[in-house]
C-alpha cells in the first residue's frame, strides 16, 4: 500500500515538473500558460467551486474541471514543444 502511495505522489510530482516546463517554454502559447496554471492551482489550492464535504459533488468537480483544463492547454502546444518539455535531458 505504501508503495502504491509513493508511486502515485512520484508520477504527481512528475507531471507537476512536466506542467511547469510547458508553462515556462518560450514557445507555448499565453492561453496554454493560463490553463495549465489555472489546473495546477486548482488541484493544489485549498479551496474548490463545490466544496468537497457536498457529497459526491463535492470531488466530481475535481475530476472534471482539472483534466478538462489540461487537455485544453495541451491541444493547443505545439507537438515539438510537448516532446521538448517531456525529455528535458534530449533538448541540450
Amino acid at each position: 500500500m505504501l508503495d502504491r502511495l509513493k508511486s502515485i505522489g512520484g508520477g504527481f510530482k512528475r507531471q507537476l515538473a512536466f506542467y511547469r516546463r510547458v508553462i515556462a517554454h518560450p514557445r507555448t502559447p499565453r492561453f496554454s500558460r493560463f490553463l495549465l496554471a489555472a489546473a495546477v492551482a486548482y488541484a493544489l489550492l485549498p479551496f474548490d467551486l463545490i466544496p468537497d464535504f457536498i457529497p459526491v459533488l463535492g470531488h466530481l468537480d475535481d475530476l472534471v474541471i482539472i483534466p478538462l483544463l489540461v487537455i485544453a492547454a495541451m491541444r493547443l502546444v505545439p507537438a515539438d514543444v510537448l516532446e521538448e518539455c517531456r525529455n528535458p535531458k534530449d533538448s541540450s
